[in-house]
C-alpha cells in the first residue's frame, strides 16, 4: 500500500513537471508591420511568462487566416484576434472562449481616409464615394473590411463592386494608409487606433490624406483562448491567465496595443460581428 502510494505520488508529480514543461504559445492578426507587433508580444510574452509561471512564446503568422488556422490546429493556445477572426476561430474550435478585451474594443470604429486629390471633405454625412478606387485592408479584417463594407453597402444601397472603379486589399491599416497617402488607391478604411497612433507618431502626411468619415461602434478585438487549457497547463490556468490579462497595468505594455486597459470579454459580445458577416455573406 505504501509502495502504491509513493509510485502514484511519482506519476503525479511526472505529470505536474511535464504540465509544467509545455510551452504555453500565443499569436496575434498581423494588422501592422512586422517588426511592431514583435516588438509588442515579445514584451506580452514576457510579462505572462513572469504571471503564469509557465514558459511564454509568441509566435508570428503571416495573415488573418494564418492566425486562424494556427488556433483550430491549437498550434497556439490563446490569440489576439480581430472581432472577425474570433468569431471565426471560436467557431471551429468548440469551447473556445473570448476571455478579455481592451476598453476601447467595446465601441470601436473604422475611419475611411482619401487622398487629397480627390477632394472629399471631412462630414457627419457619409461620403459620395462612387467611381473612386478603394483599399480595405485584409480581407479578413474587421475594421479594416467587414464593418467598412457593411457601412459602405448600407448607406449607398449597392454591393462594394458596383460602388468603386478597382478595390484592392492592401492586407494590413499601415500598408492601407501608405497607399492612399501615396495615390495608389483614392479612397480606404483604416482601423482607427492604427491611423491616430500613426498620426501622433508623425508618421502619416495629413497634406496628403485625410479621415473624410468616422463609423458607428461596434466590438472588435478580444483575446481568445483554447479549450482544454486547464487540462495541460492545471486546473484554473484559464482563470489565472484572465486574471492576468486583465491585470496588465504597465503603460509600457498597454501603449503598444495600443489600449487604456483590459476588460472582461465573453463569446456574446460579439453576437453583432457574426451577424453582420453572415449579412454580407463572409460567414454561413
Amino acid at each position: 500500500m505504501k509502495l502504491t502510494g509513493l509510485l502514484l505520488a511519482g506519476v503525479l508529480s511526472l505529470f505536474s513537471t511535464v504540465a509544467l514543461s509545455e510551452t504555453f504559445t500565443f499569436t496575434a492578426i498581423p494588422d501592422e508591420d512586422e517588426s511592431q507587433l514583435r516588438t509588442r508580444f515579445d514584451k506580452v510574452a514576457v510579462y505572462l511568462s513572469e504571471q503564469l509561471d509557465v514558459e511564454v512564446k509568441y509566435v508570428p503568422v503571416k495573415s488573418y487566416s494564418a492566425a486562424v488556422t494556427a488556433f483550430r490546429n491549437n498550434q497556439v493556445q490563446l490569440a489576439w484576434f480581430g472581432g472577425l477572426s474570433g468569431v471565426q476561430a471560436r467557431r471551429l474550435v468548440p469551447g473556445s472562449e473570448a476571455i478579455a478585451q481592451g476598453f476601447e474594443d467595446q465601441f470601436f470604429k473604422s475611419y475611411i481616409i482619401a487622398h487629397h486629390s480627390t477632394e472629399l471633405a471631412a462630414s457627419d454625412r457619409f461620403p459620395v464615394l462612387k467611381g473612386y478606387t478603394f483599399t480595405f485592408g485584409s480581407k479578413d479584417s474587421t475594421s479594416g473590411r467587414l464593418m467598412p463594407q457593411y457601412f459602405i453597402e448600407d448607406n449607398l444601397g449597392k454591393p462594394v463592386e458596383e460602388t468603386f472603379k478597382r478595390i484592392g486589399f492592401s492586407g494590413d491599416h499601415s500598408r492601407t494608409i501608405s497607399q492612399v497617402e501615396a495615390g495608389v488607391y483614392q479612397v480606404g478604411a483604416v482601423n482607427y487606433k492604427v491611423w491616430d497612433t500613426a498620426v501622433e507618431k508623425g508618421e502619416v502626411d495629413t497634406t496628403k490624406v485625410s479621415v473624410i468619415w468616422q463609423s458607428p461602434t461596434y466590438p472588435d478585438y478580444q483575446w481568445t483562448v483554447h479549450s482544454g487549457v486547464d487540462t495541460v497547463y492545471g486546473t484554473g490556468f484559464k482563470e489565472k491567465l484572465t486574471r492576468a490579462l486583465l491585470n496588465m497595468k504597465d503603460k509600457n505594455l498597454l501603449d503598444s496595443f495600443p489600449r487604456e486597459s483590459f476588460v472582461p470579454a465573453q463569446n456574446s459580445d460579439y453576437d453583432p460581428i457574426e451577424r453582420v458577416a453572415k449579412a454580407i455573406g463572409m460567414l454561413d
